[in-house]
């Protein structure tokens, strides 16, 4: 089972729908910590501030759900503020932490382009990744953001895409996988994607 970590932020039931509509069926949403730590995939989903969602981790322990099922090896994939939760620290109206995963820090785009960031930009890929496999490069995925993840080490970047600065829109480091992007409103490849992450959580399974 695949489980997405309700925080209270993000439509979290379009992704289930993406995962459902990739074919990969066994995927529940839920904000119980004891589902997550038995979980073979967990999936951190989410748009909104920082800071109140790494609140919402701790206050709930989820923090140490996750946490725990990262550190067992566990195929994990965050997605938009997901992503930018695997830092140290984010730098949103202060100083918050992260959940250390990846560390480095989760900064503002830069000035001179419209912030959020929306619309569809293409990705790079600086190196190869089973989560993109069968998705060429430079294939456009949907961006909603104003904060991008500055990864402590840049070999971690999967995917690289510009807006006014070069960023990463994917990292992978082990079991830990994460995306800038929404892959579940990026049409076909979006749902490849999710696919993609289906099997990496099941061969996980069966290591």
């Amino acid at each position: 089972m695949i489980a997405i970590v309700d925080y209270g932020m993000g439509n979290l039931r379009s992704v289930q729908k993406g995962f459902e509509h990739a074919g990969v069926a066994d995927v529940l949403v839920t904000s119980d910590p004891s589902v997550v730590a038995s979980a073979e995939g967990v999936v951190l989903p989410g748009v909104g501030a920082f800071r109140d969602a790494a609140a919402h981790l701790r206050e709930t322990g989820m923090r140490e759900a996750v946490l725990e099922r990262i550190g067992r090896g566990v195929p994990f994939l965050g997605i938009c503020l997901g992503m930018q939760l695997l830092a140290d620290v984010g730098l949103e109206d202060g100083e918050w932490e992260g959940l250390g995963v990846l560390g480095g820090t989760c900064e503002r785009l830069p000035g001179g382009v419209k912030v959020p960031h929306i619309g569809w930009n293409t990705v790079a890929y600086p190196r190869a990744s089973a989560l993109f496999a069968g998705i060429p490069e430079n294939t456009a995925f949907y961006f909603v953001h104003s904060y991008h993840l500055v990864p402590a080490d840049p070999a971690c970047v999967v995917g690289t895409a510009e807006y006014g600065v070069g960023f990463a829109a994917a990292v992978e480091r082990e079991s830990v996988y994460a995306v800038q992007f929404h892959p579940e409103k990026s049409s076909a490849a979006g749902l490849l994607l999710l696919g993609n992450f289906g099997e990496i959580a099941r061969e996980g399974r069966h290591r």
